[in-house]
């Protein structure tokens, strides 16, 4: 399981967003995210470029830590 810090997530709303962002990612699968912690845990078969994931958190208005 890979974990990433996400900043700037404040509700149940950015929660659900985070986890559509990287489910809708080709490869990624079974997202958990944890608002008080302030991360996103995921499972990948097959490798996933980081900037890929920066990508489409910074589209929904947050940032991978």
């Amino acid at each position: 399981m890979t974990t990433i810090r996400i900043k700037g997530m404040t509700c149940a709303h950015c929660v659900a967003s985070v986890t559509k962002a990287l489910s809708d990612i080709s490869g990624i699968s079974d997202v958990h995210v944890s608002l008080s912690e302030g991360v996103a845990s995921f499972e990948s078969n097959k490798e996933v470029p980081l900037e890929t994931i920066r990508e489409a958190i910074h589209k929904i208005g947050f940032e991978v830590e």
